[in-house]
């Protein structure tokens, strides 16, 4: 069956952009060469792409987290933007946030219940 398993970001900042998600959401990355970075968890992973001419235009990635209000926190301390606080959805909360390199993302929870 298909489904997503990466998302690739272009990375305007890349030094930056490593630093930030390794020191938020505590994700391993492996570098291939000195442009491009990627998690190799097997799963929904993520690839930060340092080199313009080869970055595209990125999707809103998503990111499910333990603690939302603490993710927040720990995006703005890295050099993240909040740009739409937590709010509330049938299934859950979340908050949308800009990276060091200017990417829109979300960090969001399951609503127990």
């Amino acid at each position: 069956m298909a489904r997503l398993n990466y998302v690739e970001l272009p990375s305007a900042a890349f030094a930056a952009s490593k630093a930030f998600y390794t020191d938020v959401f505590a994700m391993p990355l492996v570098d291939y060469g000195l442009t491009y970075s990627c998690t190799i968890s097997g799963n929904v992973d993520i690839g930060l792409q340092g080199d313009s001419v080869s970055a595209s235009a990125a999707p809103l990635p998503v990111i499910g987290v333990d603690d939302l209000e603490a993710t927040l926190k720990a995006v703005e301390n890295a050099g993240g933007t909040i740009i739409k606080p937590i709010f509330s959805f049938p299934g859950g909360r979340r908050f949308h946030f800009r990276d060091p390199s200017g990417n829109e993302l979300a960090a969001w929870v399951e609503t127990k219940g």
